[in-house]
């Protein structure tokens, strides 16, 4: 037996009806040992479930011969579940899985055929329901309204009538911390200023973008109808900030690679040293008898290579790199999206007609149609298999245009950024730079 926590508006579903139908199959078949096993306020998605494992351990135990359900989705909502639970973990051991509702007995040919469809029909009204509870909460916040439930952000109240959020007594703290921290305050400062317990809740504060009037869902902005607690200038300011001190501001300006140049020959990280009025020097930290504990315990023999040589071969390559993604454009761009557009198509046809078959099946009970059900189920994950791939190399795609296009002027814009601009720049497109004697090999990260 399972009651989700919603039973109470299910009729027919609450515990006390479940387990009288359930003991009365049991007195009509004059079964006197039985078990009532009851998951209560649990949802059909998971078969994580402390009544569920319980049933497994006593099936694994060969304590079970026949397992009775009011209702197939009172064992789970999931095709996947179902069919596991049936076919991995009560055939093995020899139980037999009733569901009164759908008159289901697995003990019969035809019993295992229906399993196959009921259970492939709750797994379609979950998806349904969960498609049009997403769709719902888009439009919702397409229309600025906050998105219900969840954790209401500081500074804020939400108003259930209004369905919009509502600034509080907390709000002026909030401008106080984008002010303070725009000013130089660090953050666990700030976070005591607040009265915050730690460090990170500031951060996050900070960096929610829901205060300048807008709402993020998926990924994505949308205009909010709720009163902004700062401008979206305070906000974009405070981040470039905060991307900049984040980006290795304690170290000296002009040490442009420091913690991204790695050894060719021995694998250990190389350092910035001071050699006289010429400048720097870069070395392996395994020629370092201090810093033993970094080294890789290998005696190497790598070059001493001077620092302005190698950041100037990086620089002219970065610059190099911005100036082919530009001139290359994206010519690709659109087919991928063409692409997932088809295959979404190609999703919605398949359903469509999975549908037909299922209701044909149930009104002619032709097992002939069992196959062409399979074969269309078996052609439609491949195609969400496809569909799924084609949207991760849409998003890196995205991804990898966003870096291009933030590279793209670099060259023109340098002499004017300040040292710690620089390094987050190169920080945000080269992963590492290896020296191998008087070779040096530039690698960028895989979303440049």
């Amino acid at each position: 037996m399972r009651v989700s926590t919603d039973a109470q508006f299910e009729e027919g579903y609450s515990a006390e009806a479940q387990a009288e139908m359930l003991t009365a199959y049991c007195v009509s078949r004059r079964i006197e040992n039985y078990e009532l096993f009851i998951d209560g306020g649990w949802s059909g998605s998971t078969i994580d479930r402390p009544e569920i494992k319980r049933l497994i351990d006593e099936v694994n135990k060969d304590l079970v011969a026949t397992v009775v359900v009011y209702k197939l989705d009172r064992l789970s909502r999931s095709q996947k579940d179902t069919l596991y639970l049936i076919e991995d973990v009560f055939n093995p051991h020899g139980v037999s899985f009733v569901s009164l509702n759908e008159n289901m007995d697995t003990s019969t040919p035809i019993g295992r055929a229906m399993l196959g469809i009921m259970s492939a029909f709750a797994q379609l009204e979950r998806e349904t329901i969960r498609e049009r509870t997403r769709m719902g909460m888009k439009e919702r916040i397409k229309r600025g309204l906050w998105r219900g439930g969840g954790k209401i952000p500081f500074g804020y109240d939400y108003d259930r009538e209004k369905g919009i959020l509502v600034p509080n007594a907390d709000a002026e703290t909030v401008k106080l911390m984008y002010d303070l921290y725009i000013k130089g305050w660090p953050m666990m400062k700030i976070a005591r200023a607040a009265g915050l317990k730690y460090e990170h809740l500031a951060r996050q504060i900070l960096t929610r973008k829901t205060n300048t009037g807008v709402i993020l869902y998926n990924g994505t902005e949308y205009r909010g109808m709720h009163e902004a607690i700062v401008s979206e200038e305070t906000y974009n300011r405070a981040m470039e900030l905060m991307k900049q001190r984040g980006s290795g501001a304690r170290r000296p300006s002009s040490y442009l690679l420091a913690g991204l140049v790695v050894c060719g020959v021995c694998g250990t990280k190389m350092r910035y040293q001071k050699w006289g009025d010429k400048g720097c020097k870069i070395y392996c930290y395994s020629q370092d008898s201090s810093k033993s504990h970094i080294s890789h315990g290998v005696k190497c023999d790598n070059h001493k290579v001077w620092a302005n040589e190698i950041e100037n071969a990086v620089i002219s390559d970065i610059f190099r790199f911005s100036e082919k993604r530009t001139d290359s454009g994206d010519e690709n761009a659109g087919q991928s999206g063409a692409l997932i557009k088809q295959l979404q198509k190609q999703c919605e046809l398949i359903t469509k007609k999975l549908k037909r078959l299922y209701n044909l099946y149930a009104e002619s009970g032709n097992e002939l149609l069992l196959d062409t059900i399979n074969e269309n189920r078996s052609e439609l994950e491949k195609l969400r298999e496809k569909l799924a791939a084609e949207e991760e190399l849409e998003a890196e795609t995205k991804r990898s245009a966003e870096t291009a296009e933030r590279l793209s002027g670099i060259k023109e814009a340098w002499e004017y950024m300040s040292g710690e601009e620089k390094r987050a720049v190169i920080r945000e497109c080269v992963e590492k730079v290896v020296i191998t004697y008087d070779r040096v090999d530039i690698f960028y990260r895989a979303s440049t």
